[in-house]
């Protein structure tokens, strides 16, 4: 009997493997330290810096939230954001915003329907404004510190506020918000050395329990089929080929999941691939200026704001 893989699993060792939030071999997941069900005040850690997050809502983060929810609204689902992506890419890579944005008027038709296509493609323009604005970030000067990197994420908060209303915020940036909350809660209690090894492993256990209930059934999934991961894991260490990984993948899971999984893996070891070559440029100099072209090169706007959290996470040891 093959074993069934959701599209959730599949999209959260997705996030695994980018390393810029995985629920498995990160725990990767959202913010907020709250007790864990059943355990004492007695038992509980001391709060680390981070463990407890902000809400990653718009309507959260202190503005009033629009009329209607995503929900109701066919345009403004989880994947809103994908699909801007993907139209973005479709449209091909050009420095000139204009030029981009007359690209999308012929495209945007592919990637939505008819009586979405007008609203997604105002939508979009405003997105690559937006990717514009956050390409003027600078990456944090310290590339281990939970602080700066913090600073970053405000910022970036901050840009993504200016460009988006309430519910196009909650459908394009409220869980990936989360996820990067949750990052850097674990990385402030792994690095606080008033905690034993006992109390980061409760305080880490509680950032978990404060998941927003959706995120937490995501990671529920992905650890019930933890065996994908690890699966993954032992394909890459023993060099499996391509074919082999699909064979056994389709024995396991079905073809169409074995499919999903393959595409996983090459974007894995795009992603992985482009984060060993910045960081062995990183070894070879500390010269912010000689690092510069080379980051704007490997990684997108939005990528480069994560890749700081990526290089630290693959230096933490392993949740389980």
């Amino acid at each position: 009997m093959k074993k069934r893989i959701g599209a959730r699993t599949l999209a959260v060792c997705a996030l695994v493997g980018a390393g810029a939030v995985g629920w498995l071999a990160l725990s990767n997941g959202s913010p907020l330290a709250t007790s864990a069900p059943g355990s004492s005040s007695s038992a509980r850690a001391p709060s680390a810096p981070g463990a407890q997050v902000a809400s990653t809502s718009y309507a959260a983060a202190g503005h009033g939230r629009t009329s209607g929810s995503t929900a109701a609204d066919p345009l403004l689902t989880p994947g809103l954001r994908y699909a801007l992506e993907a139209l973005l890419m479709a449209a091909g890579e050009t420095s000139d915003p204009q030029r981009l944005k007359q690209r999308l008027e012929a495209l945007v038709g592919q990637h939505f329907p008819p009586e979405l296509a007008t609203r997604a493609l105002a939508l979009a323009h405003r997105y690559v404004d937006y990717r514009v604005a956050l390409g003027q970030l600078r990456p944090p000067s310290d590339q281990t510190d939970p602080q700066a990197l913090r600073t970053v994420m405000a910022e970036r908060q901050r840009v993504r506020l200016q460009y988006f209303d309430g519910d196009e915020f909650d459908a394009l940036f409220a869980q990936d918000l989360a996820l990067d909350e949750y990052m850097l809660a674990r990385l402030e209690i792994e690095r606080n050395s008033a905690l034993t090894p006992e109390q980061k492993r409760s305080a880490l256990q509680e950032a978990e329990q404060g998941l927003d209930p959706a995120l937490r059934a995501q990671r529920a999934e992905a650890v019930a089929h933890e065996g994908v991961a690890q699966q993954t894991a032992a394909f890459n260490a023993q060099g499996v080929d391509e074919r082999t990984r699909h064979a056994q993948r389709s024995a396991e899971y079905g073809p169409e999941a074995a499919q999903r999984l393959a595409q996983l893996d090459r974007e894995q070891g795009d992603w992985h691939a482009r984060l060993d070559q910045y960081q062995q440029a990183m070894a070879s100099t500390q010269d912010p200026t000689r690092l510069a072209p080379l980051r704007s090169r490997l990684f997108s706007p939005e990528e480069q704001l994560r890749v700081e959290a990526a290089l630290a996470a693959r230096a933490l040891p392993s949740p389980h």
